[in-house]
């Protein structure tokens, strides 16, 4: 990426194939003096033609250290020309083809102990690694190799040692896919204890002051906190784990409110920043994710229906606000991401981190005014000589800047200042929005406008979610609007042949199981929120097409790359749930709700083998993988079903529909029949929904276990009580 504003750009100097693709990422790499090419057969059959290694980056187009590295590597001509004398470059983006960047991640991981990005792995021909890492410095600096040097001690082992290299690769390859195949071998798992062991680890790791689950660098961990909800239900009313049930709560909403009060919350745009660096969520990595959007609205509005808070709420609001007026396209989908790097003002040449988020005492005094600016900066945080902590600032890049977090309350600062906490509340709210409008002056982050399923999945799950715990229809229909744009353009015919990603009216490679498995949950959640068939029988579809993919027939689970997907090296299955849930912990909870809604028990029994295929992780490191948790107690647990009868435009339908909607039920689902088409699909798949219907001309709700169901309600103060 280069650091020039656009306005002062010349013809580039360099153009490399990099130029003809549509990723935001490669397209930044464009006109470095490498000569990179995408990955694919060209590269691979260049790399074999000319007998040499694959220097392979992989990155994203927001990511900070992959901008430093292409700054003091990618732009060295000396480099550069090494570079190109004895390697074949290969730039890929890891948000367009996880597949590759899984594959060799796991390689960097296992050999290094780390992982992250850029990620810089060297590569046989045949593509066998022999060498990785991820960001290293264009010299020798801090005890670490430079770039240079390193380029010329691989390009040394490469030619006089290149038996012993080839074995190595080769070795590397064969004990990591034997490795992986021994991590699934299978076993099979009781819930409790793994819910047990689950909360116990979270409970273990939880930061007492500040929240969330681990020390500094902090990341908002989503699904540890909707899992630590469900344990809080589901013990709840145990009288001998009336206390754990209670901490389980306390946990999740403590660090909802710590992540909103922080510095990793955008307090004037809006929207989660990646992570804190710091233990205390204040000063972030300030890039933003769509994936952290859609994940992050999804607990606050859980978080809301257990609490009643307002504050959870207008967080939820707030997210979509953002997501609605920054990353959404016209059309309906959702982009990417925004960068962590901006220009601080227009006609710099260079990009600093947080430059478009943070602010200086000075500049808070000269836009609010002196009295206004010096009581905003009080509940803010922002001191005259910054607010960065230098552990949370090594470089002092933020030297003398402020990124605002929420010091003191309304009602302190009021304290502070002898004014009232209405009076304070009406500077902070004004001074917001004032700086909003200052803020829009200035020079933007970059925006990756990729669309990617996975992605949008996730946002539309946190949309319908959202949309049906607040009562705001509009959150449902953005959802619906986001759904329809991948049917209509991120599918080869319309709602088939699924894609990864599209951009600029161009889709991007074959889907990945991860886009089945978000996708298929979020139209799970888009039906259970508006109760239009047409989503659930495209789940069902989906599902269909993911198993013919993905699925290890023999074994149980799910690949991560579908079976024609060439030049894999290796097969994986994930589990993890990190920034985004693992394809099978996904994929385990929508076979058991899709087994739920339809009455399918070849898919109940998918969904089991899941379980049972990584039983091993989910006994030893459940808090690894908190989806999978969930997906295991709502296979356990999830016997209720909550059938809605009647036209759904009825004021008496809606009242009913709402009470769902106003609970958290995670063992529930929610079903509609209209006497119609609907309910004639559901009825040939779920015998017992079929013969369902209005009571007395009114609709009604039938509360069932397994399909054994109480006398219907018309009344939604009746439907209250049968839901407890």
């Amino acid at each position: 990426m280069s650091d020039t504003p656009v306005q002062s750009q010349s013809q580039p100097k360099h153009t490399n194939a990099l130029a003809k693709e549509k990723s935001p990422y490669l397209l930044q790499h464009a006109h470095n003096p490498v000569n990179w090419l995408p990955w694919g057969d060209e590269a691979i059959a260049k790399a074999k033609a000319e007998d040499k290694p694959i220097f392979l980056s992989s990155g994203y187009s927001t990511c900070h250290w992959c901008h430093v590295m292409e700054r003091e590597s990618f732009e060295n001509e000396e480099i550069a020309q090494v570079i190109n004398e004895h390697f074949v470059p290969v730039k890929v983006d890891r948000e367009e083809r996880p597949d590759v960047d899984l594959t060799y991640m796991t390689y960097v991981q296992a050999a290094t102990g780390g992982g992250g990005w850029p990620m810089s792995v060297f590569l046989t021909p045949d593509l066998k690694p022999f060498f990785g890492g991820t960001y290293f410095p264009a010299e020798d600096k801090g005890g670490r190799i430079g770039f240079k040097n390193l380029l010329g001690e691989l390009n040394k082992a490469w030619k006089e040692d290149r038996e012993k290299v080839l074995q190595s690769s080769t070795r590397s390859i064969a004990k990591l896919q034997e490795h992986l195949d021994a991590e699934n071998e299978g076993l099979e798992t009781q819930l409790e204890p793994v819910v047990q062991k689950a909360y116990d680890d979270l409970a273990s790791n939880y930061d007492y002051h500040e929240g969330g689950f681990s020390g500094a660098p902090k990341f908002p961990r989503s699904s540890a906190i909707t899992l630590l909800l469900r344990v809080q239900q589901a013990w709840a009313n145990k009288e001998e784990r009336k206390s754990e049930a209670e901490w389980a709560g306390e946990m999740s909403v403590r660090t909802l409110r710590a992540m909103a009060n922080g510095g990793i919350w955008d307090h004037v745009g809006g929207g989660f920043h990646r992570y804190s660096v710091d233990s205390y969520w204040h000063i972030p990595h300030y890039e933003k994710m769509l994936y952290d959007q859609g994940q992050l609205l999804w607990a606050y509005a859980e978080g809301y229906l257990v609490t009643g808070s307002p504050f959870l709420a207008d967080v939820a609001r707030r997210i979509v606000g953002y997501a609605k007026r920054d990353l959404r396209h016209a059309d309906g989908g959702f982009y990417s991401a925004e960068d962590a790097d901006s220009f601080a003002k227009e006609g710099d040449d260079h990009k600093k981190e947080g430059s478009f988020y943070i602010w200086t005492a000075a500049e808070i005094d000269s836009i609010l005014g002196k009295e206004d600016g010096s009581t905003f900066r009080y509940a803010y945080g922002a001191r005259r000589d910054g607010n960065a902590r230098p552990e949370s600032d090594p470089h002092e890049e933020l030297k003398g800047t402020n990124t605002l977090f929420r010091a003191y309350s309304a009602k302190k600062t009021a304290e502070f200042f002898k004014k009232t906490p209405e009076e304070v509340q009406a500077v902070l709210d004004r001074g917001l929005k004032t700086l909003f409008e200052a803020r829009t002056k200035r020079p933007r982050p970059h925006l990756d406008d990729k669309i990617i399923t996975a992605w949008n999945g996730l946002m539309i799950s946190g949309l319908a979610r959202a949309g049906a715990a607040l009562g705001e229809p509009e959150f449902i229909q953005l959802g619906t609007q986001a759904a329809q744009f991948i049917h209509d353009q991120l599918c080869s015919e319309p709602g088939k042949g699924l894609h990864r990603s599209w951009r600029d009216g161009g889709r991007g490679p074959k889907a990945f199981a991860i886009d089945y498995a978000c996708l298929i949950h979020s139209l799970l959640d888009l039906y259970q929120a508006g109760l239009d068939v047409k989503w659930l029988q495209w789940a069902a579809a989906l599902q269909a097409e993911m198993d013919s993919l993905f699925l290890d027939k023999e074994k149980g689970g799910y690949f991560s790359v579908h079976t024609d997907m060439s030049h894999a090296v290796l097969r994986i299955k994930e589990d993890y749930d990190g920034a985004e849930p693992s394809p099978n912990s996904l994929a385990a909870l929508n076979l058991t709700r899709l087994a739920a809604m339809l009455d399918d028990q070849v898919l109940a029994a998918q969904a089991k083998k899941i379980l049972t295929v990584f039983g091993t992780t989910l006994k030893d490191s459940p808090s690894a993988v908190p989806m999978l948790v969930i997906a295991a107690d709502f296979n356990e647990r999830g016997k209720q079903q909550i059938v809605l009868a009647g036209d759904k435009s009825a004021p008496e339908f809606q009242a009913l529909l709402k009470t769902v909607h106003s609970r958290l039920l995670p063992s529930a689902v929610i079903l509609h029949v209209d006497g119609g088409e609907a309910q004639a699909w559901i009825g040939e798949r779920n015998a017992a929904l079929a013969e369902m219907k209005p009571v007395s001309g009114k609709p009604a709700a039938y509360v069932c276990q397994n399909y054994t169901c109480q006398a219907p309600v018309t009344e939604a103060a009746a439907l209250e009580k049968l839901l407890g």
